[in-house]
């Protein structure tokens, strides 16, 4: 659900835009973070907790928790309540701590 109507706040949405997440098309609007996109498609599992296997959500929405981290465009620990989302991107529930992609270096 996203907020159309505020007695003192004005919204100036961006421009329309699609994202997948987990394999689904999703809308979202230029300028609103991942999480926030997420939320107002109604999905409110953002990840889990690395020990426990807890579900966790939007918590902080200021980048200072983990609650939110996610695979994005293969790239893990992605805070997503501070990244803007965008055109085409790929978005993916994390497991467990994330690992890194493997790079040479050029070696």
């Amino acid at each position: 659900m996203r907020l159309s109507n505020h007695p003192i706040l004005t919204f100036r949405r961006g421009e329309k835009i699609s994202f997948f997440f987990n394999g689904q098309p999703l809308e979202a609007y230029l300028g609103e973070t991942i999480a926030a996109s997420l939320h107002a498609a109604g999905i409110y599992h953002l990840s889990d907790s690395a020990e426990k296997h807890r579900a966790r959500g939007f918590f902080c929405a200021i980048g200072q928790c983990s609650s939110c981290m996610m695979l994005v465009n293969g790239r893990p620990n992605v805070k997503t309540c501070t990244t803007l989302v965008k055109p085409g991107m790929v978005v993916e529930s994390q497991q467990g701590k994330g690992q890194l992609p493997l790079w040479n270096n050029g070696k």
